[in-house]
């Protein structure tokens, strides 16, 4: 059974056609890139499968279930902008996801946020922006889900941050769950990428095996990213 499947997926803003015939499916166990310039329509796909947005028309199965409450405890979701209570320390948003969530490894919060040199009584207003999104990615990853879903985990961070955020995202996901992550940074994130969806103008362009795509193509991700769109 699939993890996630999209069916004929459409959403529209008025007479602003923002996704069309979305179709694709995902297994357990792959780390999957979401490629796409900007406004090209990531986000919403992503806000539509964590039921925040409604489809137009199409469908969303989670484990072969329509989403709702059940698919909400088996996905991990890190939105593009923080959610956080700012005036909370970051013990206390620890302890508010141990009472929220049944699946939240606080073991685990606690020593990602010792490797990133955060200081867990500290506030959020008090943290820049990047640090800010440090704290929020370790409470997604420190969940047991089945399919973590990240919108621009690096997008706030500094580039030495980068690769421990991939290792922390590569060995962080549990065996038999997948990883989505949406990005433009395609050059930072290809060497973990098992499988690539390309949307452009609201449609899937190129999907397929990240390896196979390298071979047929002769180029690393990103270039053949930069062809089709000519960055």
């Amino acid at each position: 059974m699939e993890l996630l499947k999209c069916s004929n997926l459409n959403k529209n803003y008025g007479k602003k056609k923002v996704l069309k015939d979305i179709n694709f499916s995902i297994t357990d166990g792959k780390i999957i890139g979401l490629l796409g310039k900007n406004g090209t329509g990531k986000s919403t796909l992503i806000k539509l499968i964590n039921d925040l947005l409604v489809p137009t028309s199409g469908d969303i199965l989670i484990l072969g279930k329509e989403i709702g409450v059940e698919s909400k405890e088996v996905i991990s979701y890190l939105p593009e902008r923080t959610y956080l209570d700012k005036t909370m320390t970051v013990r206390q948003v620890i302890d508010y996801f141990v009472d929220f969530y049944e699946d939240f490894d606080k073991n685990k919060a606690t020593s990602l946020l010792k490797d990133l040199d955060l200081d867990i009584d500290e506030k959020l207003i008090k943290m820049s922006k990047g640090m800010q999104e440090k704290v929020q990615l370790v409470l997604v990853m420190s969940r047991k889900a089945k399919l973590y879903i990240l919108d621009e985990p690096l997008g706030g961070v500094d580039p030495a941050t980068r690769d421990y955020i991939l290792d922390t995202i590569l060995n962080n996901f549990n065996e038999g769950s997948s990883v989505i992550i949406s990005t433009h940074l395609i050059a930072d994130i290809e060497r973990i990428l098992d499988e690539v969806i390309f949307i452009d103008k609201g449609k899937i362009i190129l999907t397929g095996d990240a390896d196979e795509i390298r071979s047929r193509e002769n180029a690393s991700i990103d270039e053949v990213f930069r062809r089709m769109f000519k960055c």
